[in-house]
């Protein structure tokens, strides 16, 4: 699969430079503007982070997205790691694509868009096989995030999701950092009050391609998962055990994805919520990708209890066009979303997603790369 680096990169590559000839700065100057506009009378731009091993990062503050990764392969070429689009116009035109994106006010699914807390149920929008998927069509993945560059490695954005937002209760205060570290990690930290009684599941949904996800190799440190009925809605806790839900080992992501097992049958490949046995320990290891072909690894580390592994499955066959035009096939990247479980409100056997006034809220997700 062809590496995706593209003219946002180029423009990263730009800004670390000492100093920037005239057709550079023009190259410059024309990308970022791509990113500058208007949306919902709030101004969007586009923020670059860079540490000191020359590794950067871009995030729009639409969507508070990830636009790019740049990280060195295994020959020290720098190499854009995630999928995504040359300007504003295209991530506003094709939002439910997710690419980069922060995910809330509940990511992943709420059974039938509903949920009760407190004696009072709530209606949300029913986006996905009559639930609620990732807030709604106008989650936050869709809306404009304050935004705050701190140095030059850091990004703070913030967001007042209003009561009765897609249907949620309470005001939540919501503030998320996005770091980049010098050993080549993107830090990305969240935290959120609220004044009544609301749930909450914020993640990113950044779409990995580390260079040929079909034959790239996983791992994630969890014993049981979350099976799902036929639309994805988890229906209890089982043993990954004798399954190919068994990812405890790294294994090549091609290799039972078209399985006949009923999990894979239902999701159309992986796309299920994992129970991470290091639940709640940034510092453990909960997922490790590796790609041969560019010797990327990422790890993934996180407080979260879950992690919700999707492999592209709905990425559109006949493609979607993305970075520098780049046709992006079926399966063409894979998502690693840290989080609570799916349908946490309507299952009081999984951890609690409720929070309350004078709480607060606190997410961490830790995606590390290197090379082997």
């Amino acid at each position: 699969m062809k590496k995706l680096c593209f003219a946002v990169m180029a423009m990263c590559m730009l800004l670390s430079c000492g100093g920037k000839n005239e057709k550079e700065a023009a190259t410059e100057e024309a990308t970022l503007s791509d990113f500058v506009s208007e949306v919902d009378g709030k101004p969007t731009a586009l923020y670059v982070l860079k540490n000191k091993k020359g590794a950067e990062a871009c995030v729009t503050n639409w969507g508070g997205r990830l636009v790019s990764v740049m990280v060195p392969d295994k020959n020290g070429k720098m190499t854009d790691v995630v999928l995504g689009y040359d300007n504003i116009a295209q991530y506003v035109a094709n939002p439910d694509m997710n690419y980069g994106a922060l995910i809330g006010r509940y990511g992943n699914r709420i059974a039938n868009g509903k949920f009760t807390l407190d004696g009072t149920e709530y209606q949300l929008p029913q986006n996905n096989n009559g639930h609620c998927l990732h807030g709604g069509p106008k989650g936050y993945h869709a809306v404009v995030w304050d935004a705050k560059q701190i140095d030059d490695q850091t990004l703070q954005l913030t967001y007042l999701s209003k009561d009765g937002e897609a249907g949620f209760p309470g005001n939540l205060d919501i503030k998320v950092i996005y770091k980049l570290t010098d050993d080549n990690a993107v830090d990305i930290k969240y935290e959120a009050t609220t004044d009544k009684a609301t749930v909450v599941n914020l993640t990113n949904h950044s779409y990995f391609n580390l260079s040929g996800v079909p034959g790239s190799q996983i791992m994630i440190d969890a014993d049981t998962y979350n099976p799902v009925d036929e639309t994805l809605i988890p229906t209890g806790i089982e043993p990954v055990e004798g399954t190919p839900m068994d990812l405890r080992k790294s294994v090549v992501v091609g290799t039972d994805i078209d399985n006949e097992f009923a999990q894979l049958v239902y999701g159309g490949g992986y796309d299920h919520n994992w129970i991470l046995n290091a639940a709640g320990d940034i510092n453990k290891v909960a997922a490790k990708v590796v790609a041969p072909t560019s010797g990327i690894v990422m790890e993934v580390y996180t407080n979260e209890p879950g992690l919700q592994f999707y492999a592209g499955n709905s990425m559109t066959k006949a493609g979607d066009k993305g970075k520098l035009g780049v046709v992006y096939p079926h399966r063409g990247a894979l998502c690693l979303e840290t989080q609570h479980y799916p349908d946490s409100p309507n299952q009081p056997s999984f951890p609690s997603v409720i929070l309350r006034p004078g709480e607060k809220y606190t997410s961490e997700c830790i995606y590390k790369f290197s090379v082997e």
